[in-house]
């Protein structure tokens, strides 16, 4: 695989501190994700944050989602708390690094991250982030159907059941990416 860095980003989706606090070994996901968006800023590759928010009253939540009307409760996604804003301060993002709010699961539904891509001239996205059966799933899906090249970081990514997150990164992510781990990526020359 061919990696054009100019027209590559990185994309590290809900990595704030209500889901890092769901992670069984949150430091080691850290310090393995760090490794990526280190290697990403070496290679002038766009990194993107993609965190999900809502505005006061959550009145972009239907009563009718079951996954987002437990939302409502956690204060944590709230726009106008900080945190919700943030990714987790184990990551530290840098002025030219991007940050996207989304308001469902996918990176795309309700945020400006196409626009963005679009504005880059991006065309390959490289995925990292929590939950693998949310976000990266729906994401991963949602950006194959509009044509990118993209990239899993297997241990770029998390999800609160191990065996769900082994069976989308080894039989169904193979079939739209190509799947790596963050060293694999690492040494991957352009």
């Amino acid at each position: 695989m061919e990696i054009k860095n100019e027209n590559t980003a990185l994309l590290v989706m809900d990595i704030q501190p209500a889901t890092i606090a769901m992670l069984k070994d949150s430091e080691s996901y850290l310090s393995t994700l760090n490794l990526a968006i280190k290697k990403a800023r070496a290679d002038k590759v766009q990194v993107i944050y993609v965190v999900i928010g809502f505005r006061a009253g959550y009145p972009e939540i239907n009563p009718n989602s079951k996954m987002f009307e437990r939302f409502k409760n956690n204060p944590a996604f709230k726009l106008d708390t900080l945190e919700a804003m943030q990714v987790h301060p184990a990551i530290a993002q840098e002025k030219e690094d991007i940050t996207v709010i989304k308001k469902r699961v996918s990176a795309f539904t309700g945020s400006d991250l196409e626009v963005i891509l679009r504005a880059k001239g991006i065309k390959h996205l490289v995925f990292t982030g929590i939950a693998t059966s949310g976000v990266v799933l729906s994401t991963l899906r949602e950006a194959s159907d509009k044509d990118y090249l993209i990239t899993v970081l297997s241990d770029g990514c998390a999800d609160g059941d191990e065996e769900v997150h082994r069976v989308l990164t080894t039989k169904i992510f193979p079939r739209q990416a190509d799947v790596m781990t963050v060293a694999e990526w690492r040494n991957l020359k352009d």
